[in-house]
């Protein structure tokens, strides 16, 4: 557990969780313009797949908010919360979170995510999740992270598979997206299985079919499996 508590704290004083031409950290006060403008020009490409947003959901105030129960959930080793950022400039590209963590005999969580509109099908998300499997095995501990996708959403299930997650089912009316109750595909990985390399998930990213309207699925899609605890 010391070298949990560690870990956690090199990370939220502010090193990065570095993966290919990206990096992830927690998200800080500062960061608010920039998350706030790029999800408001990204409006119409999340929403299909997100909670019904609030009328203050781009607000300062509100983004506050979310800092605050961010900052509650590591406490408790309940949630983790990082934004995605491109190495090169610093630009804001999405979040990923590592969501409802349980310890004893269960030492799992589920993962969400989301890319901005102008960043999807670029990789992006690919290197995120990858570098993100590490801290969350390695250094969290866990055994198990859990995902979830609409039936229908081939891109974002090719996502997923190619970093290493593994198809173990079907739940009925999942996840509340957009105002409905909606059936979904759950994935999961074991800390024991294979994880490929972040050059190895790109070339996989790379060689699939790039149908267009497929790939702004699975961008969005992390929202879904991050339901219940904010963007």
């Amino acid at each position: 557990m010391l070298n949990v508590l560690k870990s956690l704290s090199d990370v939220l004083r502010g090193k990065p969780l570095i993966s290919g031409e990206v990096y992830l950290r927690p998200p800080v006060r500062s960061d608010w313009k920039q998350w706030s403008s790029l999800r408001a020009q990204s409006r119409g490409f999340l929403e299909p797949w997100e909670p019904t947003w609030a009328r203050d959901t781009l607000t300062r105030k509100a983004f506050l908010r979310r800092l605050r129960v961010y900052a509650l959930n590591s406490q408790s080793d309940t949630g983790y919360s990082f934004f995605l950022f491109r190495v090169d400039d610093n630009q804001l590209l999405g979040g990923v979170s590592l969501n409802h963590v349980r310890r004893g005999v269960s030492q799992t969580c589920s993962i969400g995510y989301w890319v901005g509109e102008p960043h999807a099908r670029r990789g992006y998300m690919t290197a995120g999740l990858s570098g993100l499997l590490p801290f969350a095995f390695d250094h969290l501990c866990l055994h198990r992270i859990s995902a979830a996708t609409l039936p229908h959403n081939t891109a974002s299930r090719t996502l997923l598979e190619n970093v290493g997650f593994s198809e173990e089912g079907f739940a009925r009316k999942y996840l509340r997206i957009n105002g409905q109750w909606q059936d979904h595909v759950v994935y999961a990985m074991l800390n024991t299985d294979p994880r490929p390399t972040v050059a190895q998930t790109l070339a996989q990213d790379a060689s699939q079919p790039r149908f267009d309207a497929e790939i702004d699925e699975a961008m969005a899609h992390g929202s879904q499996a991050a339901a219940k605890s904010g963007s």
